[in-house]
């Protein structure tokens, strides 16, 4: 005799084995390659046009950080300030309860006597080690540092790679996840563009921790699709999606929360958080509609159900 359990998961595999799924997902998985082609498009236009993937901070192109304590108004000194330093950008800097702002900072590629000069005759009084401090990081550290997290994102992602090969011992298998993972990267990393956003060293550190994320469930879809025959092959298409898309919105549960109303925490969190929501909303299409698709027609072709 079967379980209530038994009998609703049949009920859920037979609606999902219906003949719309079988029929449409060649074209569901076109979806997000569509987005995909549109991102690499943009990235070229901005690269032609800024000579490089991203607007970094000064913490990645070097640069003076002043950060003025009290409530300082931005409003006068950004017409000023950017009439001198065009490339001059604000932050406010919040209590995480009340959400005062506690502080002000000006980030610029200027030296620091210059904006420091400049400011201080906007607002007509002198910035002391008492109410601002500075920080400035020279060019060159500063392009070393870029080069070296672009590096490490890219060995990490052909070491990603080379285990997916070795994991799957299969080419296109293979290839969907690492699609996936790729696809997840350009979308975010063009949405931020798109946005305007400066990225710091914790942006970089967070596209390495997206790649991280969106293998997991690519993972689970191809193993589950694979290697586990006992049932027909949507329910394990299925199965793997309950399970994938539960840990997916778990994360962004955390993440999404945490960047809209926690207006206090540092920017470097607040970046992290905006660029895993961004990747892990693209993963959701990337994995269940295009991996997923793929790993079908795949095992439609090698007859394995």
């Amino acid at each position: 005799m079967k379980n209530m359990e038994e009998i609703k998961e049949e009920k859920h595999n037979k609606r999902f084995s219906k003949e719309w799924y079988n029929k449409y997902y060649k074209i569901l998985f076109l979806i997000p390659v569509l987005f995909l082609f549109i991102s690499l498009i943009y990235l070229g236009y901005f690269y032609s046009k800024n000579g490089d993937f991203i607007y970094k901070d000064v913490s990645l192109s070097g640069g003076t950080s002043l950060t003025i304590n009290g409530e300082v108004s931005q409003e006068i000194l950004e017409p000023e300030l950017k009439l001198i330093f065009p490339d001059v950008s604000f932050t406010h800097l919040s209590e995480l309860t009340s959400k005062k702002q506690i502080a002000l900072r000006i980030e610029s590629s200027a030296s620091p006597e210059d904006l420091k000069k400049e400011v201080e005759t906007i607002l007509g009084y002198s910035l002391t080690e008492d109410n601002s401090s500075v920080e400035f990081t020279g060019s060159s550290l500063s392009k070393d540092f870029y080069k070296q997290l672009i590096i490490a994102l890219i060995i990490s992602f052909i070491l990603m790679s080379i285990v997916i090969f070795i994991l799957f011992k299969s080419f296109v298998p293979s290839i969907a996840v690492i699609f996936a993972a790729f696809a997840d990267i350009v979308i975010s990393l063009a949405v931020i563009d798109y946005l305007g956003i400066k990225i710091s060293a914790a942006g970089i550190a967070a596209f390495l921790m997206l790649l991280g994320y969106s293998v997991d469930t690519d993972i689970l879809l191809t193993s589950r699709a694979l290697k586990s025959q006992e049932k027909p092959l949507n329910s394990r298409i299925f199965g793997a999606f309950k399970t994938g898309i539960f840990m997916t919105l778990t994360a962004l549960a955390a993440v999404v929360p945490a960047f809209f109303l926690i207006t206090g925490l540092p920017d470097s969190f607040r970046q992290i958080f905006l660029v895993l929501s961004i990747g892990l909303t693209a993963d959701i299409f990337n994995t269940w509609l295009t991996n997923a698709g793929i790993i079908k027609w795949y095992c439609d072709k090698k007859k394995i159900q």
